[in-house]
């Protein structure tokens, strides 16, 4: 499956809610309730994968909201590792819970995870995340490396004059333990994205360490650019949509929890599916087909963008 500028896209950034038990500074600007009868099902999730899939999509990373809130979630991740055609499908987490539902989600068929971590201090976690709870995603992290998940990584969003001060230990775990650090630049949606004063770019953490060095990527299309140090167990990984724009090599999509696919995190076009869900195979496949093909160029965040959804919203 290709889009417009002959990218092919083969990985589908799958939302199954907009719910989550955290409500993370830069995720969520308000309380907003966020209902389940609003969410796709998981047969109707299951038909827009196959449609996917048969497109040409081969990985498949499940997102929220946070994906633990629903009890189907092994379900969900069974239905998608029995395509074959599947060859990678994770998980992004904040681990709240994850300790008690990791074992099952492997044996579902989840291989690899991404979980979300910005402070390890426990006062500044529960700050930053509005009452989660440090001890629950270390506790994660240790049950899915003893489960077996091929790759644990943990993604950190660094906000300037909240947890910039925790780089030098971040940085630390990547070096001590077989676990890949991501730091994540701030993204400009929602208002604490939007003060561009709050971001940190990877050139400024790269200046403060020179024992990074820059290493190959696992993966061609990733966006994250990764670096290690001598003795490093893991890599230190940086995703910077801003400063570093990787637009010309994107081969993803997103498909949100209400039924819409949005082809960028920074652009407000989305086409909805459900009428489609309504027909024939043949008419939900061409409409995905069609808006795939019609993916922008590229993110407009250097154009004073505002989304019009929250991060919980999107996927991530």
């Amino acid at each position: 499956m290709r889009d417009q500028f002959g990218r092919e896209i083969n990985y589908l950034r799958l939302s199954i809610t907009e719910r989550c038990n955290l409500q993370c500074i830069y995720c969520r600007d308000s309380n907003d309730c966020f209902k389940a009868e609003n969410e796709l099902t998981a047969a109707e999730i299951s038909r827009i994968v196959a449609q996917m899939i048969a497109l040409g999509v081969n990985k498949v990373r499940v997102t929220g909201g946070e994906p633990l809130v629903r009890k189907d979630l092994e379900d969900i991740i069974a239905d998608i590792a029995r395509h074959d055609e599947v060859k990678d499908l994770c998980m992004t987490t904040n681990a709240q819970g994850l300790e008690k539902r990791v074992w099952d989600l492997r044996r579902a068929g989840l291989q690899r995870l991404n979980i979300s971590l910005d402070s390890l201090c426990k006062e500044r976690y529960s700050k930053m995340t509005r009452g989660g709870h440090l001890s629950d995603v270390l506790q994660g992290v240790e049950a899915s490396i003893a489960c077996g998940m091929q790759r644990v990584k943990i993604n950190t969003v660094l906000v300037r004059g909240v947890n910039d001060g925790e780089i030098d230990d971040f940085i630390r775990l990547a070096k001590e333990y077989p676990l890949d650090i991501r730091f994540i630049e701030l993204m400009p949606i929602g208002k604490l994205g939007e003060d561009a004063s709050r971001r940190i770019t990877s050139g400024e953490v790269l200046e403060g360490h020179p024992e990074l060095v820059r290493i190959a990527p696992r993966d061609p299309n990733q966006p994250s650019e990764d670096y290690a140090g001598e003795g490093f167990r893991g890599r230190v990984g940086f995703i910077s949509p801003v400063s570093h724009k990787f637009c010309a090599d994107c081969n993803r999509v997103r498909l949100t929890s209400d039924g819409h696919i949005r082809m960028c995190l920074g652009h407000n076009e989305e086409t909805d599916l459900r009428a489609a869900l309504g027909r024939p195979d043949e008419v939900l496949l061409e409409t995905i087909r069609n808006a795939v093909f019609n993916k922008p160029c590229g993110h407009a965040f250097e154009t004073m963008f505002h989304s019009q959804r929250a991060m919980n919203r999107i996927g991530g």
